[in-house]
């Protein structure tokens, strides 16, 4: 008989491990979990077991833990019996009439080893996927609280200290049990907004030492858009994850008040490096709770309106009414350019698909220029909140001067900390970056704005992101769509350039039609929103081509085109890919690829135009 997974603990998990995850395989019981991102932490009681979901921003050290350790008696000795110490933080005895063996005379203890994620909320989530969150998770399962008389001691022996707490004092031991002589007040903690990237250095008037800040803490990659944060702890399985991964974690939810770090300062004020790494690795629990895994999944989107249900088949009636509304919007809202919009929708739907150690393969940036001066500033602007009313993650970034020589943009690890602070293009897969360079005004790039153009650049040509461990930098796989929307070619490197051609009468009522296109959409917005993921994330094949087609129309560009290559070859390719799964199809058609030739041809026709143009006097 199956059991209620509201009722579980580390224990019961343990003697129940296979029938227990058999229960958490299906959908339908892993949706009964409540969802630590949208439950405020006082309605969710230590030791519950609930889920989170977020991208994997950084990774901890190993630690030893006890995994399982004897209690005995402190009056004779007696032992009392043998406490499981897995998916806890917090050892378990009676601290008035207990002792636990530690040190030399752990010989009867187990330990094992764990690692540390540290997961933080899909930076850039639109507001929307909350509000649907909410809709279609239903009632949250009701968690009633484990009472008890028990102590609790961290268990893990990374940690600098052991924390007590009774019901009339409370008593600091150092490792080895010396009484401390004095107690520690626990800092609260506030978020205000600002990132920081590095601790600060007001000190805890309480505890005399260095708090760090909450915004350090949280690590939001953007700073504006502070989330939630969580470490996860895994038992297994640790070289499954890497950096940027979407998941979704089951586990016990730990947020012990003993597990906060931040005061534990008192008299290692000469260690000060060594109390800042404690610090961000023993955050408050109320602000970055802890979570003991024991289930992970790796998730291909985090559209809500397709986790909670089946994808419907491709070609239906509905997805080609879908397909005719969205190319039909962009086209207005791009001043009447259809052919604007079937690239837009292309790098909508993009992603990588191919990836080895050289090169990848679908990754689609886009570069939209010659938007008219007269409709600037607000127009990018007004585009982008209109294309974030449809994408699941999305951030825009006006390339001002300020930004690109004072924004963070790669990952740092700050050895003080032993953390890897996040950086702006630290994104989750598939979360669409705007960039906006009719921002960019007459001045100097300084050495962090030319090294953030670099960043960016590498980003767009190979997927990956650079973090800078400062003695060497690193590369880490990133799916990361750029749109560029600049008034000439963007000084940034692109999958795709293309010069709007504008109908001047669309110039002139621009405003107007974005804000009727906003109103158009909005019965059709749950639609659209489906659309737009699964084609993204759907299966396709490129085999249904004839390859003779291919191979005539390629030897034939050759014959008209001398500096035609294989890499234009691969660009047409992805092309008409992108175009097939636009249309809402599974397969290549015949049709999709000539509908990419066509879509090039004109689009090399107005580089060409426009070049002329520039070259006359």
């Amino acid at each position: 008989m199956e059991s209620d997974p509201a009722s579980w603990t580390p224990e019961y998990f343990i003697a129940h491990e296979a029938s227990c995850l058999k229960q958490l395989a299906t959908d339908e019981v892993w949706a009964t979990v409540p969802l630590l991102n949208r439950t405020d932490l006082a309605h969710l009681p230590d030791g519950c077991l609930v889920r989170f979901r977020g991208m994997l921003q950084d990774m901890q050290d190993p630690e030893c833990y006890l995994e399982r350790y004897t209690v005995r008696l402190k009056s004779d000795g007696t032992v009392v019996r043998q406490q499981n110490g897995k998916y806890r933080d917090i050892l378990l005895l009676n601290g008035a009439t207990e002792t636990v063996d530690t040190g030399c005379n752990a010989g009867s203890s187990t330990f094992g080893e764990r690692r540390s994620l540290f997961v933080v909320t899909i930076p850039g989530q639109n507001p929307w996927t909350e509000v649907c969150e909410k809709e279609h998770r239903g009632s949250l399962p009701v968690v009633q609280m484990n009472g008890g008389d028990e102590d609790t001691i961290p268990s893990s022996t990374g940690g600098g200290t052991k924390r007590r707490t009774e019901a009339d004092n409370e008593e600091v031991m150092d490792v080895d049990g010396t009484p401390s002589d004095s107690t520690t007040v626990l800092p609260s903690v506030t978020v205000n907004g600002v990132k920081k990237r590095t601790p600060t250095n007001d000190a805890s008037s309480s505890s005399g030492g260095t708090v760090l800040s909450a915004d350090y803490l949280l690590n939001s990659p953007i700073a504006d858009r502070p989330g939630k944060a969580c470490l996860v702890k895994l038992y297994s399985n640790y070289d499954d994850w890497t950096l940027n991964t979407v998941i979704e974690v089951v586990g016990f939810l730990s947020v012990d008040p003993a597990l906060d770090g931040s005061g534990d300062s008192t008299g290692m004020e000469e260690f000060a490096d060594d109390v800042s790494e404690h610090q961000a690795t023993h955050p408050p629990p109320s602000l970055i709770p802890r979570l003991h895994a024991i289930s992970v999944r790796k998730l291909a989107h985090t559209n809500p309106l397709l986790l909670e249900q089946p994808q419907e088949d491709s070609g239906t009636g509905s997805e080609t009414t879908t397909y005719k509304d969205l190319h039909n919007l962009f086209t207005q809202c791009l001043f009447g350019d259809g052919i604007a919009a079937d690239y837009l929708l292309c790098h909508l739907v993009s992603s990588v698909y191919i990836r080895d150690e050289v090169e990848c393969r679908g990754q689609f940036c886009l570069n939209l220029s010659n938007i008219p001066a007269e409709v600037l500033p607000d127009y990018t602007r007004s585009l982008y909140e209109l294309l974030e009313l449809l994408l699941p993650a999305s951030h825009y970034l006006p390339m001002t001067l300020e930004n690109m020589n004072t924004v963070q943009f790669v990952p740092k690890k700050d050895y003080t900390t032993n953390k890897l602070t996040s950086g702006l293009l630290q994104l989750a897969p598939h979360t669409h970056l705007v960039l906006d360079e009719t921002r960019l005004q007459a001045g100097k790039l300084e050495a962090p704005g030319v090294e953030a153009v670099k960043h960016v650049a590498h980003l767009i040509k190979c997927q990956r992101l650079k973090c800078n461990f400062q003695y060497y930098q690193l590369d880490f796989n990133a799916d990361v769509p750029v749109l560029v929307l600049s008034e000439g070619r963007s000084m940034l490197p692109s999958n795709c350039y293309l010069p709007i051609v504008p109908d001047l009468d669309a110039i002139k009522l621009i405003e107007e039609t974005i804000k009727a296109g906003r109103h158009f959409i909005g019965p059709k917005l749950d639609e659209m929103r489906r659309y737009l993921t699964a084609a993204r994330v759907r299966e396709f094949d490129m085999k249904t081509l004839d390859p003779t087609v291919v191979q005539d129309d390629f030897v034939r560009m050759r014959t008209e085109n001398s500096a035609i290559t294989m890499d234009d070859l691969h660009a047409l390719f992805v092309l008409a890919r992108l175009h097939g799964l636009s249309r809402g199809r599974a397969s290549l058609l015949r049709e999709d690829w000539e509908r990419a030739k066509a879509l090039e041809c004109e689009r090399r026709n107005r580089i060409e135009m426009f070049s002329k143009t520039k070259s006359e006097p």
